[in-house]
């Protein structure tokens, strides 16, 4: 954690949702005039896509059906946590993007499923990550030690099996027998590498659907969010005003003494209340930081 180059961190898994999260963290950067340095957990894959498959077909040979995207095998640890480390002493680090597709490889002249080249970190009011491993614990790599605010996005696993599915079909073209091998293969790093992680989040947000979802194989379509409710839990619930926000999210209620929920429509509109006081708290400290050490350099 760090006052002067403060991290924020979105963990979840393929298909959770994370990228609805950050749709809304970014219109909050762009209302509050916030320069945000982006990271995207997939450029921190070990492998490329068509290194990958070749991975894959090794693993397949030797018998270990566990290797995944998911795992410490596939992807690059140490280096995520040495960005979250040189960022927060120094609002410095390297970072890369993965290029999904032909619009995003398209600009770099390279093919879909590649990397670009690793480059510096410009410079920034915070650094905001986005993917699966936001608060890995690995041997001696902690990467949640280092973010400011850390958040899980983890709908209930029919629903994310629902959403993954939806989503590989129809932007990926992978068959829904594709998709479950997928699944499968990734079930003991989901249960080892993924799951732990959401115990280490300062606050969850879970996506629960309110129609049947007991089969996601055959589901003909993602629960809508109206749908659905949210359910929010923070780790340290000192300081939220549950009042507030039971006041500016009609319908909603609290379920425990850390959590609330919120019809599943006001999703956004709850990240929006939540955490621009949050966002704030973290610029104010940076502000108050800077000016701690420019007066000390000019003591000194």
């Amino acid at each position: 954690m760090s006052e002067l180059h403060p991290i924020i961190a979105i963990t979840g898994s393929s298909g959770a949702g994370t990228t609805s999260v950050t749709r809304t963290f970014s219109n909050m950067f762009r209302r509050e005039g916030i320069n945000a340095a982006i990271v995207e957990g997939d450029s921190f894959h070990r492998y490329d896509r068509k290194a990958m498959r070749a991975a894959l077909a090794e693993a397949d040979k030797d018998r270990h059906s566990n290797f995944s995207h998911f795992g410490h095998e596939a992807n690059l640890f140490e280096e995520l946590e040495r960005l979250f480390a040189d960022y927060a002493a120094a609002g410095r680090g390297r970072r890369r993007r993965y290029l999904h597709d032909a619009a995003e490889a398209e600009p770099y002249g390279q093919e879909p499923g590649t990397f670009t080249e690793w480059e510096d970190v410009p410079p920034s009011d915070l650094l905001y990550y986005e993917g699966l491993h936001g608060a890995v614990v690995h041997g001696d790599v902690d990467v949640a030690r280092h973010p400011d605010l850390l958040i899980g996005v983890v709908p209930v696993i029919n629903l994310e099996w629902i959403q993954k599915l939806h989503r590989d079909r129809s932007s990926r073209g992978y068959s829904t027998e594709a998709v479950m091998d997928t699944i499968l293969r990734r079930m003991h790093d989901y249960v080892h590498y993924i799951c732990p992680q959401f115990s280490r989040t300062h606050v969850n947000i879970q996506r629960v659907p309110t129609v049947d979802t007991s089969n996601p194989f055959i589901a003909r379509a993602i629960p809508s969010a109206d749908e659905s409710f949210v359910v929010i839990r923070f780790r340290d619930p000192k300081g939220i005003d549950f009042r507030y926000l039971m006041s500016m999210l009609h319908d909603s209620f609290m379920s425990r003494a850390n959590t609330i929920v919120v019809p599943g429509g006001k999703m956004e509109l709850a990240i929006e209340v939540i955490f621009t006081p949050f966002v704030w708290r973290i610029l104010e400290r940076k502000q108050k930081a800077q000016a701690r050490q420019a007066h000390l350099e000019r003591v000194a």
